[in-house]
């Protein structure tokens, strides 16, 4: 029981999860998502066509799931990553928020 114990104590507690959610706005193209995902998460080509559908189609997408830390600063990155110069009325950045895993 003891050994158990010890055993315990040595594993280094996991830090909880969080996604970072970027949400559907009808404001930008594929293209702007695409390139977002490409420069912000270093997501190829083909994976941000598939979260430019997802955020599409299902309103939002999970573009990366991390510490909580890390969560907060991609997520301001999105915002600040700027408008869309394809869309003439683009006010600005995406919408994004982190969310816990549940687990």
């Amino acid at each position: 029981m003891l050994e158990k114990r010890a055993q315990q104590k040595k594993k280094p507690k996991r830090q909880p999860r969080y996604n970072v959610i970027l949400w559907d706005d009808q404001a930008h193209t594929f293209e702007y998502v695409i390139a977002m995902v490409q420069e912000l998460f270093g997501h190829p080509v083909e994976k941000g066509f598939q979260i430019a559908e997802e955020v599409n189609n299902r309103g939002r997408a999970i573009v990366l799931t991390t510490t909580k830390e890390h969560a907060e600063l991609k997520r301001d990155q999105i915002h600040a990553f700027g408008k869309d110069s394809q869309i003439q009325n683009c006010k600005g950045s995406m919408s994004a928020s982190i969310e816990p895993v549940s687990e």
